[in-house]
């Protein structure tokens, strides 16, 4: 078993503070495997280092940017493996510009058709409303 002193890191509440990070949020990546799995103290508390830190920065990040989990491990892959290049991450970066394109444009079509349903709302006092009329049909 891989155990360390507490002296030599720090534990996941001074983790979750210094990058903005809920603790459940930490726990959840290191299970789908985004961040490695930290030693742990001889009481199994997990002990964690710059190195965690930085990778759990470019990942709140990555996820502030809408980075999807996939995205962001497959941009780990990359610099993990320490030989990639600026094309790659470039690649990575242009298909998540181009889904951003696509979520604006539906985006935009969603506002058309509830401006419309909302100009055509009374706004009475009566339980008759063509928003929800609207959205209730199939």
């Amino acid at each position: 078993m891989n155990t360390v002193s507490r002296a030599i890191g720090y534990g996941i509440g001074r983790l979750s503070e210094e990058t903005g990070v809920h603790i459940e949020t930490i726990r959840y990546y290191e299970r789908i495997a985004l961040m490695p799995s930290p030693p742990r103290t001889q009481g199994r508390q997990r002990v964690y280092d710059a190195s965690h830190q930085k990778r759990l920065i470019f990942i709140r990040r990555t996820r502030e940017l809408g980075f999807s989990v996939e995205e962001i491990r497959g941009l780990l892959r990359l610099v993990d493996g320490g030989n990639y290049s600026c094309a790659e991450v470039n690649e990575i970066a242009v298909k998540h510009i181009d889904g951003i394109s696509s979520k604006i444009a539906d985006l935009k079509k969603l506002s058309g058709v509830l401006a419309a349903m909302a100009s055509q709302c009374g706004k009475g006092s009566v339980p008759d409303c063509p928003i929800i009329d609207a959205l209730s049909i199939d």
